[in-house]
């Protein structure tokens, strides 16, 4: 049975509350769970101490027994000094795709031939 830790979705709508919890891989997202182990609030400022509310100590224990943490919840444990997240870089991100390099070629084309 492989674990993960992620997040279950809570709260009304457009107002989300989410739990950290530990769960079946093959669960679904606010189905059933083995243990709440914080909860986590985006509609709290960032500098606020109640937007995460994680148990280190259980968390701790759940990685040791093969938890694998999501990316969200990944960066809470890396903010928490738990684990430590590998940075990401994508340099290809930014780098613009064929038509929009055709409508920039013809765009500078047409402003040559303007001036």
């Amino acid at each position: 049975m492989s674990l993960k830790i992620r997040l279950a979705r809570g709260g009304s709508k457009k107002r989300p509350v989410y739990r950290i919890v530990v769960a079946d891989a093959r669960s679904p997202r606010d189905g059933r769970f083995i243990e709440k182990i914080g909860t986590y609030n985006p509609m709290l400022a960032k500098d606020s101490e109640s937007r995460v509310v994680l148990d280190l100590e259980a968390a701790k224990n759940w990685i040791a027994k093969g938890a694998q943490p999501t990316d969200r919840v990944l960066r809470f444990l890396d903010a928490a000094g738990l684990v430590k997240r590998a940075p990401r870089n994508n340099p290809e991100k930014a780098v613009p795709g064929d038509k929009a390099k055709e409508r920039a070629a013809k765009k500078a084309e047409k402003a040559g031939e303007a001036a």
